[in-house]
């Protein structure tokens, strides 16, 4: 996070006796990130966070790879992932690579049975469909259409849903996501050319104080394993905390486009960045304004990096046959540009309503089976001329 937030009862310093009401200890978690050298908080809980009662055992995550090095460019038909009940069975990762998992999910039930811990990743959760709250350890947040979610990697956490009907694209990252830099002066304040602002960011604003012991089932992921662990006191009992790592959420419709007299590169559109890959917001705008712009973007060679771009809503103008929910994977190598045709259908208009996440890595991304099994096969042809 690129700022300090603080929340529910602290003491006056750290590290320092903070006692309960009845004269015995809260106890003091430092919860951070690169060792000692990355963002942290640090929380006060009602009872020992350290407290394992039983190990269930593990089972494998681990996506099966069906493509491991390609030069093919690929059209997935996300929403063809089935619904499931279960928050966790409906992940499906589509592709990956060392840094990075580009997931679908589309869950139908809440996540009440047990709590989550991704322990190896952030997660970063863009909600297509669906409406509900994200609980967490570090408090709550209500989550609509349009938002990213950030959930740092350790953060424990259920998601209680309003609708019947979910979809999410998730991005878990190995590493930690951040604003970009170059929207950040010195003190990490986002600078006034950033398409977005601290006030657009959506800060936990309840914090679930629960002072329970019992068994209270946590799954928690580590290297493609889910392992099952049974503490024995409620994970949601932290009576305060401080510092720069907790969740939040940024809806892409406050993200505010960048545009100019000629085309805007993809950098403008960039949203969160990681030194793995970047993530951006191509979102409603006016088109370019010089006399003889072409709106389309121009065709460039993917020489260093994947692009992945998931399309959320609206007319997306420099493709054809493109659907809410699909994904399209450009890899690095060859280049790629607008369809046949949408050079000369971009031309005059003055304005796009299109709505889409794009991720940008600078490792190959490897296709899994699931993602094979809702990819379209000839979509690499579909730049050929048919007149």
């Amino acid at each position: 996070m690129p700022f300090y937030h603080k929340m529910g009862k602290i003491p006056h310093k750290r590290h320092t006796v903070f006692k309960k009401p009845d004269g015995s200890l809260y106890y003091e978690q430092l919860f951070g990130t690169i060792g000692f050298d990355g963002m942290y908080t640090n929380s006060y809980h009602t009872h020992r966070p350290t407290m394992v009662k039983e190990i269930q055992g593990s089972y494998s995550v681990k996506p099966e790879i069906a493509l491991e090095n390609h030069l093919k460019s690929y059209r997935l038909k996300g929403f063809q992932v089935p619904p499931q009940p279960d928050y966790l069975d409906s992940r499906t990762t589509a592709l990956v690579n060392s840094d990075v998992a580009i997931v679908l999910a589309a869950p139908q039930e809440s996540l009440r049975d047990y709590f989550y811990k991704n322990a190896d990743s952030d997660e970063l959760l863009f909600v297509h469909q669906g409406t509900g709250t994200l609980r967490t350890h570090l408090g709550s947040l209500e989550f609509k259409y349009g938002d990213y979610l950030l959930i740092p990697r350790g953060v424990i956490y259920q998601i209680d849903f309003d609708t019947p009907v979910n979809r999410f694209f998730i991005v878990e990252s190995r590493r930690p996501i951040y604003t970009p830099k170059r929207y950040r002066n010195g003190f990490g304040q986002l600078l006034e050319h950033s398409p977005f602002c601290e006030r657009d960011l959506r800060r936990p604003e309840q914090l679930e104080t629960h002072d329970e012991k019992g068994e209270f089932l946590i799954k928690i992921k580590k290297q493609d394993e889910i392992f099952e662990m049974v503490y024995a006191s409620h994970p949601f009992d932290v009576v305060g905390y401080d510092g720069y790592n907790y969740p939040y959420a940024f809806s892409i419709h406050d993200f505010e486009p960048i545009t100019g007299r000629i085309h805007q590169p993809p950098p403008v559109h960039q949203t969160f960045e990681t030194d793995a890959f970047v993530v951006c917001s191509f979102v409603p705008r006016k088109y370019d304004y010089h006399p003889d712009s072409i709106p389309a973007p121009y065709n460039h060679s993917n020489i260093d990096s994947d692009e992945v771009l998931y399309y959320v809503d609206g007319d997306f103008m420099s493709r054809n046959d493109i659907e809410k929910g699909h994904i399209s994977l450009h890899p690095a190598g060859i280049p790629h540009g607008p369809h046949p045709g949408a050079v000369e259908r971009s031309i005059g208009q003055t304005e796009t309503e299109e709505l889409a996440v794009m991720v940008d890595t600078f490792k190959p991304l490897k296709v899994t089976k699931a993602g094979l099994a809702i990819a379209d096969d000839s979509y690499h042809k579909s730049w050929l001329d048919h007149k």
